[in-house]
Order: C-alpha cells, then structure tokens, then sequence
C-alpha cells in the first residue's frame, strides 16, 4: 500500500511540474511577403515560402525550450529573413540551385522580448548573421536546406541566452 502511495505521488509530481516550470517560446512573423530571400524555390524576388516560416518556428521554440530557464517566456518576431546563398538565373541547368558564396551569408532580423517570472528582463531588436558560415563546420546535414540558418540560430540562442549568458545578467 505505501509503495502505491508513493508511485501515485511521484506520477502526479511528474504531471504537474513540466507544466508549472515549462519556458514557453512564441514566433510570430511580420509581413513575411516583403521578406528579402525566404524561398526553397527559385521564385524570384520578395517573399517567404510557407514550408520555410513553418520550419523556422518550430525549430526556434525547440531552441527555447533547450536554453530558457523555466520561469521564462520569450517571445520572437522575424522582421526578415535572408537565406544563405542565391539562386542565379543566369545558370539555366542549375536554375533551382541555391549557390553559396562567401558574400552571401544567411540573416535574419528579428524583435525579441524575453520575461523572467513575470518581468521583461529584455525587449530588444537583433541582427543575427553568420558572416563565416563556409568556414565552421555544421552540425546539421547536408540535406537539410536551413542547415545554415539553424547552426547561426543555435549560437545566437546559446550566447544570448545559454548558461553562461544567466551568469553575465
């Protein structure tokens, strides 16, 4: 009987604490139309294509459940995106190519505002670029066709808001 106790116990505890102590992140994107390069295609021109604004919020909320301490709540607005690489036009065989080039690093302009037990500890506005995104190695694979953005993303989170960012604050 008292094993029984216990086991029901320790199963509420385990139901009731992610809840109460789970960080939450939000992604929400501003006029993603004019968005400057945010296609898989080789659409030409302004624009996001819905698979990517799709991919990129999923993996942003995983990075913040990865980095944010339980009492935190941010919440993220993409302001633009620019893929890293171009398509170019002029190479008819490879016209859904994107090309990189060491001048075509990816970006992604974005507001954040991070709260801490109830209080914004940040509201801030940030480029995030990886100028030497040719020159690291990448821990995504090949085949993935944000392999670029995420790496940069997952160091801006780990700077900005990893262990070591909460010892700087």
């Amino acid at each position: 009987m008292r094993l029984l106790s216990l086991l029901t116990l320790g199963a509420l505890l385990l139901a009731v604490a992610p809840a109460a102590q789970a960080s939450s992140t939000e992604v929400s994107f501003s006029h993603p139309e004019d968005y400057s390069d945010a296609r898989f295609s080789r659409a030409y021109g302004r624009g996001a294509d819905e698979s990517v604004l799709k991919e990129l919020q999923s993996f942003i909320e995983k990075l913040g459940q990865r980095y944010l301490q339980a009492d935190q709540r941010l919440q993220v607005q993409v302001l633009d995106i620019d893929l890293a690489g171009r398509y170019e036009p002029w190479r008819i065989d490879y016209s859904d190519v994107r090309f990189m080039r060491e001048v075509t690093w990816p970006r992604i302009k974005l507001h954040y505002a991070l709260e801490q037990g109830g209080k914004v500890i940040a509201n801030r506005e940030a480029v995030v670029i990886d100028q030497s995104y040719l020159q690291r190695g990448n821990r995504y694979f090949s085949s993935d066709r944000l392999r670029y953005e995420k790496a940069m993303l997952d160091d801006w989170f780990r700077r900005n808001f990893g262990p070591q960012a909460h010892t700087q604050n």
